[in-house]
């Protein structure tokens, strides 16, 4: 690849860039005009300077491509992280690399990439705080670098045919009254039982079982978890016929993914029960009920959600 060929590539001189070519312009003429021979020693240092810069940054940022975005779990108006992989060429090579990702409706933070590392692998984490749930395009990924001088900004892009999809927000609330017929308390196993952690008091939980160093801390009352428990779960409903578009359809929304994120952290079951105008599905596991949320569509059906 060339990189002074590529139409990907985009120079920009910096500020100190600018002053230094200022001052070796001038440096050059007052050689020109006293025939200084010391004068004319100092800009071919300068220029020789200028030019192992621009040498040195052209291999920094030669030699990479194959990128690949692994989204994760990623929540509206929640910091969350990208890691971007791609090939590195020369994984030995010191880089210095400003890694810039556009994604619609974020703000992404750039990220570092120092290559010098054993490998052929890049790996950059960028952070990034959604706006909205549902799917999102990925824009050029791009690689800056100013090494080792910071004369000239050098940036070469890469396109990205790729989207992520941001899951809802998952909202905190208090928990909601048990559905008639689900079975959210843990079913003790036979045998002893140790402490194992602690999840918030619910009804017809013994006082005898109450965290209450953990209660002074929250504030609310927490009881401890065994670890020979078995829990039966949480099930799930959602009838998006039942719905609207609008902010009380993406509140329920956030209420929901709270609830699943609530029920990974005591390390429950969860199911979702989802109802819409071509049927009816059922979904288990936190991951695909998280999708399946934020893809939802008030008043449509459940046969497009993967």
């Amino acid at each position: 690849m060339d990189l002074w060929r590529d139409k990907r590539l985009r120079l920009s001189i910096t500020r100190i860039g600018g002053e230094y070519l200022l001052a070796m312009l001038l440096m050059g003429a007052f050689a020109v005009n006293t025939g200084n021979n010391l004068l004319y020693l100092v800009f071919s240092l300068m220029l020789g300077l200028f030019l192992a810069s621009g040498w040195v940054s052209r291999r920094a940022i030669q030699g990479l491509g194959r990128v690949r975005i692994e989204e994760g779990n990623l929540f509206a108006r929640v910091r969350g992280a990208l890691r971007v992989r791609f090939h590195d060429a020369a994984p030995d090579r010191v880089r210095a690399l400003e890694v810039h990702l556009g994604v619609s409706g974020a703000r992404v933070e750039p990220g570092f990439y120092p290559g010098g590392e054993a490998g052929a692998g890049g790996l950059v984490v960028l952070h990034l705080q959604p706006a909205a749930r549902g799917w999102t395009g990925i824009g050029p990924l791009e690689f800056r670098t100013a090494f080792p001088f910071g004369f000239l900004e050098k940036a070469w892009s890469y396109s990205l045919d790729q989207r992520i999809l941001i899951l809802p927000h998952p909202r905190s609330l208090p928990p909601r009254p048990e559905p008639e017929g689900e079975r959210v308390r843990p079913r003790p196993r036979a045998g002893s039982a140790s402490p194992d952690g602690a999840r918030p008091f619910r009804e017809r939980d013994p006082i005898s079982r109450v965290h209450w160093k953990r209660t002074a801390q929250r504030g609310t009352p927490w009881v401890r978890t065994f670890e020979d428990e078995e829990s039966s779960g949480l099930r799930l409903r959602l009838d998006l016929r039942e719905w609207t578009a609008g902010e009380a359809f993406e509140r329920e929304l956030e209420i929901l993914s709270g609830s699943v994120l609530q029920a990974r952290l005591q390390k429950r079951r969860v199911l979702l029960a989802l109802q819409g105008v071509d049927g009816s599905r059922e979904l288990e596991g936190y991951t695909l009920c998280w999708r399946a949320l934020a893809q939802a569509e008030a008043g449509a059906g459940v046969a497009a959600i993967v």
